[in-house]
């Protein structure tokens, strides 16, 4: 756990995206750290390193959650750095706290079954993302046993999952629900003729 807490180094998200990718196609555990942090994400207690703070952590694949996962560090890394909200909680997470900011707030897109911050939104994200939030991440066979740990060691205001010890958990949890509903009264956003590119 001490290599995730104190991380010989953090990886950007160019670094990430980049050929050959760093990361390894391996089962693990990674954490995030932040340089610029959202308003109101309280940091009693978290990790500073070199000014950047860890927010964050989450593992790959989740067997327990998900038996039949084949998620690995690489894939769950790099679909944070260029996913959407619809695929990664984290990027939905950071797009709420980042909402009034951005001015882009969840949206339904395509079909209304899938909600992100549209395309321009999500690129908000990468911008943002590129700027401010960095990685590193620990190889583990069997990361679900490391993951509980993690959060009862580590105080990590932007999980929500298994976090509820965590005071700004709940307040989380309810600006997301809050932004699903809002997002759930707005019209279908009409994304035609707009893409979203690197």
């Amino acid at each position: 756990m001490e290599n995730l807490a104190n991380p010989l180094r953090l990886y950007t998200r160019t670094d990430v995206l980049l050929r050959p990718c760093p990361v390894p196609a391996m089962s693990g555990g990674y954490a995030w750290f932040f340089k610029e942090i959202p308003r109101d994400v309280p940091l009693n207690g978290c990790i500073d390193v070199d000014n950047m703070v860890l927010l964050y952590v989450g593992i790959s694949p989740d067997k327990i959650a998900k038996p039949n996962s084949k998620q690995n560090l690489r894939k769950r890394i790099t679909n944070h750095y260029r996913g959407n909200a619809a695929g990664s909680t984290l990027r939905r997470t950071l797009g709420v706290l980042l909402a009034c900011e951005s001015g882009y707030p969840l949206r339904r897109v395509g079909s209304g079954k899938r909600m992100t911050f549209t395309h321009a939104g999500e690129q908000y994200l990468d911008r943002w993302m590129e700027k401010n939030a960095l990685v590193c991440w620990l190889a583990h066979a069997e990361p679900w046993k490391m993951e509980q740990q993690l959060l009862h060691e580590l105080s990590c205001p932007l999980n929500i999952k298994d976090n509820l010890h965590h005071p700004f958990s709940s307040v989380l949890k309810k600006l997301r629900t809050d932004a699903i509903q809002r997002a759930r009264q707005l019209p279908i956003a009409d994304e035609r003729g707009q893409s979203r590119r690197e």
